[in-house]
């Protein structure tokens, strides 16, 4: 399942050079699965499980950086047969459905809320109290341009609460809207001057557990899914299948749905030491892993939303969310064409 970087780039050039004769896909081996590092990763832990007990594997699973994940689903030979990716990104290269289709979403939303300020003031934030707790805040956001902090702005403009971009934490803080500051994660902390924090998992639950010893430590404090979405959230990652496997392989696609559908009751009782295992085995050489023995529970799994809806369920879900996200930032994300659902 491992490979390095040199071993892709020799199947890379393998597939290029026969690239007339519709090499890479449809195979009559094993099909290729890639998803990047972190949440969307987890998904495939059902699946990477069931084939490793397997004599004769079908899938091969590679977790690969993030920041690369758009390369195996582009070009005139796609190294994917199978990959997950987040929808905003989905939409823009794959939307057409000309070469590939969405399977469904496969994890919803692993961002959430904290604050180290005073319980009256810096409230638990929900649906009901959201603009008031928050107009006036300065909130540092992890990912603010990307699809993080554009749900937040749809979320803000949902129920009426006006925001501003702030260039620095030094700014001053505008009374009459919700305060944004771009931050990294690496520099979310209690003396980082932001009544809230916008933070993703794992860092979240190492932020809470790092300062539980300080004068100010951070608690959770709400959660995007919810404010979003109650218990659906957002769709955040979907997993995609090559048209040519769709039609020339469906049994393995109806087994690899089959896995994406296990996946959220697998991790309810699944070890951490299994998880870590099954991740390093599969994870390209040099990828820094996103879970490690101090940062990942069974509470962080949970809070990553793993959970399985078909193209045939979400279908209206999905493009609801890229029409907000679209209305934010038009170069964000693209109207998919119908054809680029798959309906079983």
């Amino acid at each position: 399942m491992k490979k390095s970087l040199l071993t892709f780039s020799v199947c890379a050039l393998l597939c290029a050079s026969i690239a007339g004769m519709g090499a890479c896909a449809p195979r009559g081996g094993e099909l290729e699965v890639y998803a990047p590092d972190g949440a969307p990763a987890l998904a495939l832990l059902a699946a990477i499980d069931a084939e490793e007990k397997k004599s004769d594997e079908t899938f091969d699973f590679e977790v690969v950086d993030s920041g690369q994940i758009q390369t195996y689903v582009a070009g005139t030979n796609p190294a994917a047969d199978f990959c997950i990716l987040p929808v905003n990104l989905a939409s823009k290269l794959l939307g057409t459905g000309d070469v590939y289709q969405m399977l469904g979403v496969v994890t919803n939303g692993n961002f959430f809320f904290l604050t180290s300020g005073d319980a009256e003031v810096c409230k638990t934030l929900t649906p009901q109290n959201c603009k008031e707790v928050l107009t006036g805040k300065k909130v540092g956001v992890v990912q603010l341009p990307n699809v993080p902090g554009l749900t937040l702005k749809a979320v803000l403009d949902s129920y009426g609460a006006e925001y501003t971009v702030l260039e620095s934490v030094q700014a001053e803080a505008d009374p009459a809207k919700v305060n944004l500051i771009a931050f990294d994660a690496a520099n979310v902390s209690p003396a980082g001057k932001c009544d809230y924090y916008l933070c993703p998992e794992p860092a979240v639950s190492t932020k809470i557990k790092g300062t539980q010893n300080s004068p100010t430590p951070f608690r959770m404090a709400g959660n995007l899914q919810e404010l979003y979405g109650g218990s659906e959230g957002y769709p955040q990652a979907v997993a995609v299948a090559k048209k040519s496997v769709i039609e020339s392989r469906p049994g393995d696609v109806a087994t690899f749905i089959g896995y994406l559908e296990s996946a959220e009751n697998y991790l309810k009782t699944v070890s951490t030491e299994t998880v870590l295992r099954l991740l390093e085995d599969v994870r390209e050489d040099g990828v820094k892993p996103s879970f490690d023995a101090n940062n990942l529970t069974a509470q962080v799994l949970e809070n990553c939303s793993v959970r399985y809806a078909a193209s045939g369920v979400c279908k209206e879900r999905v493009k609801l969310f890229l029409d907000k996200l679209l209305a934010i930032d038009p170069a964000s994300a693209a109207k998919p064409a119908d054809d680029f659902f798959y309906i079983a």
